[in-house]
């Protein structure tokens, strides 16, 4: 094998695939880059056995062939390298000559018969999707999705198809994140996927924000793959039932108001500074016409802060996790979003679109978050 490429268009290829590589495996080939030079094109492969990824690009290809490369080391050399075009080369042994101008280093590789074929998607049912579409659909719930191992089934995006359209939802039990999309898809054809969270990271960074740009989606009963202009991405999906997030929407909220994203976020971050921990509270106290937060602990001391919103009614009072606050401002989008309440007890309810007079479940992009208990400050 021997080819020529830009540094730039290398370490790019690389950075595409590189946190797919397992760190910690017992299994050493999944450690390694397949690098395969072959009809003018570069191609870097690399999988944890859950994960792959194949991306490729042109380069000036002078003999083809192929081998696996240690990842993390092949990528730190390329990202030092400030020659404009590297060589690569490698012999009948496996070791691999990098060179760069003057520089020339020699790397161990592995053979690529060792190395794990991505899995087969023959078969499988294909949709077509904007790119942008399908990563404001991610970007919007994975946030969401749980980091405890002990709740398997919580550790992915829920992706639920039905009549033609995509539910996709994240949760972790406390907070919750649904929307959906139209898909170009028979109405007869269902189907519940739960795709790991570490794929759905890696499909976010490989999706653009162009909307001219269309993602081709290939669906299995146990894996899913995403493919893009250079790059496929495979997954195997989470087993196990994924709860009804439908069951924790509420459906009758006494109180809908709207509140300015930006003023909101600049504020809780103030008074998020008066909380101890993840554990601690933020107060949402809401007065005619007024909205007051309040956070104090005993180590740090005391905030209030206040804002103008759109509300009339009696005093109310209900406390959040200030940080999951946060993270649902965050991925919306709109200059103000729409906030429904019933009572201290039961969960609140925002959605990014404007004009909402009403919340229910048929509203997208729509997030649900638990209340903490109020303490006992006036």
């Amino acid at each position: 094998m021997k080819f020529v490429i830009s540094t730039q268009e290398l370490n790019f290829l690389i950075n595409k695939c590189l946190n797919i590589v397992s760190q910690k495996t017992t299994i050493p080939i999944l450690s390694n880059f397949l690098i395969e030079a072959k009809k003018g094109e570069l191609i870097l492969t690399a999988t944890d056995l859950t994960v792959g990824i194949r991306c490729h690009t042109e380069a000036k290809i002078l003999e083809e062939g192929s081998t696996a490369l240690p990842a993390k080391r092949f990528a730190q050399l390329i990202r030092e390298l400030t020659a404009l075009n590297v060589e690569v080369s490698t012999s009948a042994n496996e070791i691999t000559q990098i060179c760069a101008d003057s520089s020339r280093f020699k790397l161990h590789g592995m053979s690529k018969n060792e190395f794990p074929t991505l899995p087969q998607m023959e078969g499988a049912v294909q949709f077509k999707v904007t790119e942008k579409e399908f990563k404001d659909m991610f970007f919007r719930t994975a946030f969401a999705v749980s980091r405890d191992d002990n709740r398997f089934a919580l550790t992915g995006v829920f992706m639920q198809i039905t009549e033609g359209k995509a539910l996709f939802a994240g949760t972790d039990g406390k907070r919750l994140s649904r929307t959906q999309i139209a898909l170009g898809l028979d109405a007869s054809f269902n189907g519940n996927y739960i795709i790991p969270i570490k794929a759905v990271e890696e499909i976010l960074k490989n999706l653009s924000d162009d909307s001219s740009c269309e993602a081709k989606i290939y669906l299995m009963h146990d894996k899913i793959a995403v493919e893009t202009a250079n790059t496929m991405l495979v997954t195997k999906l989470l087993s196990g039932d994924y709860p009804d997030v439908s069951r924790v929407i509420p459906t009758q909220l006494d109180t809908v108001l709207s509140l300015h994203r930006e003023e909101l976020m600049t504020l809780l971050r103030q008074v998020s500074l008066f909380t101890a921990d993840m554990s601690h509270s933020v107060r949402f106290t809401f007065h005619e016409g007024e909205l007051r937060l309040a956070a104090n602990t005993m180590e740090i001391g005391e905030g209030k802060v206040s804002m103008p919103v759109n509300y009339s009614g009696p005093r109310m009072e209900i406390a959040f996790n200030p940080i999951y606050f946060l993270d649902i401002l965050r991925h919306s989008k709109g200059e103000t979003v729409t906030m429904g309440l019933t009572d201290p007890f039961n969960p609140g309810v925002i959605t990014d679109k404007e004009g909402v007079t009403a919340i229910t479940p048929n509203i997208s992009p729509l997030f649900v978050l638990m209340p903490m208990r109020l303490n006992e400050e006036s």
